[in-house]
């Protein structure tokens, strides 16, 4: 059997470098003081010397496995002192909804300068675009810019490159790519976060092994002294899969791979990880969700004991974390 004339997917296994954290999920609806229903693919960093996780919020209801329509989508914000206990905000912090807007959704945090920028999604009536803004207090946003579609995920680096922002993207490429799902990693570059350009194509969806479909940027890059180290998210198709989750179909299952990519020149990728860093095997991963068989990161943190946590939205439906050592997934990815 195949899928876009690639054959499918088998099994497949996450990295044994990486290590789920006990008290998974580490955010979930029930712990949110408002009745939100899926918790995920927040953005995580630290800030003002605690962690700050902006999630996502969609409204509905866990025990009916119903949503409300999609303009109620919106972002909440949590706060810890470990990065494992996480207390969320009183109401949420962001919302994108007018006649044109549909909602922003999936953030993606990353500090730069002593600022916090947010990447998201935004639904439009006129197509998907990503938006960057700025905030200082998680209380107010300053949208600095927003692409053209269609462009739905972006993370930026932690700081200029050559003179540069740098930022990972991800176009729908439909028409280019024969009317199908076969989206790429794309990079560009920005002397201001507004006007952005020097495009080109960083890592194609046929390049990676364990992807059939589609691959895209996750969590923001961090800087290592061997490398960027990234993590991408990475999609396979099986059609024989039915119902795997709330929706009456679903045959996709999403994964986490990384790469490193060089200090200098981000364009160039140093080493990629042949197999999934993440693959969905923990029970909050494959069953119960909205979308069962998902694994999204969407935050990266460096500690200074060489600790590596990696944030990641299950099955669309809960927070997780998963741990390793830096120095483990740099060897993982040059392949020593």
């Amino acid at each position: 059997m195949s899928y876009n004339n690639t054959p499918v997917i088998g099994a497949l296994a996450s990295s044994p470098l990486i290590r789920r954290h006990p008290a998974n999920p580490v955010l979930d609806a029930a712990r949110v003081p408002y009745p939100t229903a899926l918790v995920f693919n927040a953005g995580v960093v630290k800030f003002g010397g605690r962690y700050v996780m902006v999630f996502r919020n969609d409204y509905g209801s866990l025990e009916k496995q119903t949503l409300e329509p999609s303009h109620t989508t919106d972002l909440g914000i949590a706060f810890s002192e470990d990065g494992i206990h996480w207390t969320a905000g009183p109401k949420p912090v962001f919302k994108l909804h007018d006649e044109e807007f549909v909602r922003g959704y999936d953030p993606r945090l990353t500090v730069i300068g002593g600022r916090c920028y947010m990447c998201f999604a935004v639904d439009t009536r006129h197509g998907i675009r990503g938006g960057i803004a700025v905030t200082d207090d998680f209380e107010s946003f300053e949208i600095l810019s927003l692409s053209t579609p269609d462009l739905r995920n972006m993370v930026l680096f932690p700081e200029k490159i050559n003179g540069n922002f740098v930022r990972l993207e991800r176009p729908f490429t439909v028409y280019s790519r024969g009317g199908k799902d076969r989206f790429d990693t794309w990079i560009a570059e920005s002397p201001d976060l507004i006007y952005w350009g020097r495009s080109d194509l960083l890592l194609a969806v046929e390049q990676v092994p364990f992807a059939n479909d589609k691959i895209g940027p996750a969590a923001p890059p961090v800087k290592t002294d061997k490398g960027w180290l990234t993590t991408f998210h990475a999609v396979d198709v099986d059609p024989a899969r039915g119902k795997n989750g709330w929706e009456p179909s679903w045959k996709k299952r999403y994964t986490a791979g990384i790469m490193l990519l060089d200090l200098n020149n981000p364009k160039k990728i140093l080493g990629m990880s042949a197999s999934p860093l993440l693959a969905p095997e923990a029970p909050y991963e494959v069953g119960g969700g909205f979308r069962n068989d998902v694994i999204f990161p969407g935050g990266m943190i460096l500690e200074d004991d060489g600790e590596v946590k990696i944030y990641y939205g299950a099955a669309d439906t809960v927070e997780c974390l998963a741990t390793a050592h830096v120095d483990d997934l740099i060897r993982l990815c040059l392949g020593e």
